[in-house]
């Protein structure tokens, strides 16, 4: 851990990032949405992606507004106000966000996510199949909490844990959680004169969880503690954080220059060692798809996907998400990986090549039974 070591910032080379801004930062004192600072957030994320970076926004700030246009002088406390207030405001924050990126020729969506979606297997490849087509299409998802439908989160929850399950559920190279303050002190320095900031440290450096807890900083909802906490969840996946302030003039732009700004915390474990060792680890898999001998060559000596045509027979009951053995046919495993077809779907699309997916099954999830990115050589 250190507070002075000159380092590049870890958004300099990143390729997809997952940003946070907090409602402090997008709310203008309570009375609703800040339009001038939402421009400015989409002004610079208009610069990130015009340097070929990709961006999923997790905003706050629908209960903000939602209680001034519903007339609230104060945040209510009952939950059914509450859920009432995000549900008009994410009509305002949804629109204050469309009309700022357009201007940049940007175009946005809305993706209201709860913990459920992420817990779910179904919803989870749902949900990450869709962010991963509208980065595609070069749409910019802004992501806020479904505080309409949920309650635990209105009262215990943050979007920084939201932040750092994105950050997982996109295979995000860097997390950076925008807010109020210039980043991480080893205590509040509000009230210890010899407080020491930290510039860069290692993600799930369990230390750093009792400066957070001990340094009073509350921010916005979450507090200095959920970022540390959602920046050792986010390095499980080998996702990178930034802490940092969001008063700081250009902020993400100077971080993609290379700019040190803020917090930076490391993740210990690379992005796809993490992946294709937590495949690894399963030594008992949901079931098992026997390969002919060129999907083998395909997938060992070519480094390929594998497709549904070089499959020759599908064995056990599985879902689409879960993690199967690949065997030659000689029965030895070869390969594990996270399917995108469910075992009986397999079945009925094994020998096929994939054009015929959409008129065997009726519909199409992905090209692959399995495609090289989530999957691990034995």
């Amino acid at each position: 851990m250190t507070a002075t070591d000159n380092f590049p910032s870890l958004v300099q080379h990143a390729r997809r990032l997952v940003i946070k801004v907090g409602s402090s930062l997008v709310t203008n004192d309570g009375k609703g949405l800040d339009h001038a600072a939402i421009a400015n957030w989409a002004a610079q994320i208009a610069q990130l992606r015009a340097l070929g970076k990709e961006v999923v926004l997790v905003s706050s700030g629908a209960i903000a507004e939602g209680m001034q246009r519903l007339g609230f002088d104060k945040r209510p406390t009952g939950i059914h106000e509450l859920q009432a207030c995000a549900a008009v405001g994410q009509m305002g924050l949804a629109q204050v966000y469309e009309t700022s990126f357009r201007a940049h020729g940007l175009g946005t969506a809305q993706v209201l996510l709860t913990h459920a979606d992420l817990a779910d297997r179904e919803r989870y490849l749902n949900a990450r199949s869709t962010l991963f087509t509208l980065l595609r299409f070069g749409v910019v998802p802004v992501i806020n909490e479904n505080d309409t439908v949920v309650t635990d989160e209105i009262k215990f929850g943050d979007n920084d844990t939201l932040g750092a399950l994105v950050a997982n559920l996109i295979e995000g190279d860097v997390l950076v959680i925008l807010t109020d303050q210039r980043g991480l002190f080893s205590a509040d320095p509000r009230r210890d004169a010899s407080a020491r900031f930290i510039s860069h440290a290692a993600a799930g450096d369990v230390t750093l969880e009792a400066m957070a807890g001990g340094a009073g900083s509350s921010i916005g909802r979450g507090g200095m503690l959920t970022k540390v906490l959602a920046a050792r969840r986010a390095a499980a996946s080998g996702a990178h954080t930034v802490i940092a302030s969001g008063r700081e003039e250009n902020v993400l732009v100077r971080l993609a220059a290379g700019e040190a700004i803020g917090t930076h915390l490391q993740a210990q474990t690379a992005q796809l060692t993490a992946r294709k060792q937590w495949m690894a680890d399963h030594l008992q898999t949901a079931g098992k798809v026997v390969l002919d001998d060129g999907a083998v060559k395909k997938l060992t000596a070519e480094g390929k996907s594998l497709l549904p045509i070089g499959v020759t027979a599908v064995d056990g009951k599985f879902g689409r998400g879960d993690v199967i053995t690949c065997v030659d046919s000689g029965g030895r495993a070869v390969a594990r990986g996270i399917t995108n077809y469910a075992s009986s779907d397999a079945r009925r699309i094994m020998r096929h090549p994939s054009g015929e997916i959409l008129a065997i099954l009726g519909f199409v999830e992905e090209p692959e039974l399995i495609h090289r990115d989530n999957m691990v050589l034995l």
